[in-house]
């Protein structure tokens, strides 16, 4: 499952430099897929839309910082633990449980986003 981060948020940025895939956001910022991957021309996001990855996306929080569950594979395949979470001082980087993945699905996503 993708990590979410909660409204416990600090908004410390601690989580941002740890994350391997990019996927995590300072509030109110606009991310794209390509962002710190190797991944190019077009991406499919979980949603079903089909988009280049050089497009802009809208911010998914605009109070806390947050995690693009299209980019996070909870840091499997280059970390023991996610290592937002680990990083974090008030723990507010928590598994999402409305994202539930299996390995598989997550080492899956990395081998896309890493090519």
């Amino acid at each position: 499952m993708a990590i979410i981060i909660t409204d416990e948020c600090i908004n410390c940025g601690a989580c941002e430099p740890e994350c391997p895939n990019t996927a995590i956001y300072e509030a109110g910022a606009e991310w794209k897929i390509a962002d710190g991957t190797g991944v190019t021309g077009k991406y499919k996001l979980e949603n079903g839309a089909q988009v280049s990855v050089s497009d802009i996306q809208q911010p998914i929080s605009d109070e806390v910082y947050y995690i693009v569950p299209d980019k996070c594979t909870e840091c499997k395949g280059f970390h023991e633990e996610p290592q937002c979470a680990a990083v974090c001082p008030v723990d507010c980087c928590v598994p999402d449980p409305d994202r539930v993945e299996s390995e598989d699905q997550l080492l899956a996503r990395k081998a896309r986003l890493h090519i």
